[in-house]
């Protein structure tokens, strides 16, 4: 199935500031253009490139339990099926060895056995990054929602608790869907490394949360190993110079 994607920032890099409420943290990035899908990967999408049957009332509703590891396999056997370099190599390691001998707290990650390398020159499609994602959604706008909540996403007040199709809200000023509410979205960055290991970042809100999780600014967190029904992820390409 075809995968639309449009060019954001439209030509000129933009700073954006990017917020951690944990910490408490403000730090500015430069985010050059790049090509982001107007919707995040479907069923039908997930489906079409493993080569199996999609029911088709499924094929528009956004693909769901899937780990940050699966969405990175997923973006490198897509580059191939496109003739496109793929824009990660991926090793197994042996993670480092845990500093307790006994147990170890349930809140602190696991070591990773994965080694993910990006190379931000391939033009293969690719997860986008944290500031990536906030400038895609915000679009130009610059309050925490480009639009009324009810009219651009499915959150906890009009999802009647399920998932929904992608492409049935108003899109953003650059044609984007369902970037707020619907479902999280994997994005590439670690949250914070130092203390939660290979967390990474998902952004905006899914079909679950209350209206305050639904904001361009709210950043969470989950292990790469982890899936569950209210996540998914949206494919980025880098524009070769």
């Amino acid at each position: 199935m075809p995968i639309t994607m449009v060019q954001v920032p439209a030509r000129f890099p933009v700073a954006e500031v990017m917020v951690d409420r944990r910490s408490g943290r403000t730090w500015t990035v430069e985010v050059g253009p790049f090509e982001i899908a107007t919707t995040v990967v479907t069923v039908g999408q997930w489906n079409a490139l493993l080569g199996t049957e999609t029911e088709p009332s499924q094929c528009d509703f956004p693909k769901v339990e899937i780990s940050w590891r699966q969405a990175v396999s997923f973006c490198n056997d897509m580059s191939l099926r496109h003739r496109l370099a793929p824009a990660y190599t991926i090793t197994t390691i042996d993670p480092p060895p845990r500093t307790r001998s006994t147990w170890t707290p349930h809140n602190e990650p696991a070591p990773d056995d994965w080694c993910v390398a990006w190379d931000r020159e391939a033009t293969g499609y690719r997860l986008p990054t944290d500031a990536e994602w906030q400038v895609a959604c915000r679009a130009g706008s610059t309050g925490p929602r480009y639009g009324d909540l009810d009219q651009i996403a499915w959150y906890e007040n009009n999802s009647h608790g399920c998932v929904h199709p992608v492409g049935r809200k108003t899109p953003n000023a650059w044609g984007l869907f369902d970037t707020l509410g619907g479902v999280w979205e994997w994005c590439w960055d670690q949250y914070d490394a130092e203390v939660y290991g290979s967390y990474r970042v998902i952004r905006g809100g899914g079909w679950s949360d209350p209206h305050w999780g639904c904001r361009a600014g709210v950043r969470r967190k989950t292990s790469p190993e982890a899936a569950f029904d209210d996540v998914g992820f949206r494919l980025a390409r880098t524009i070769a110079d």
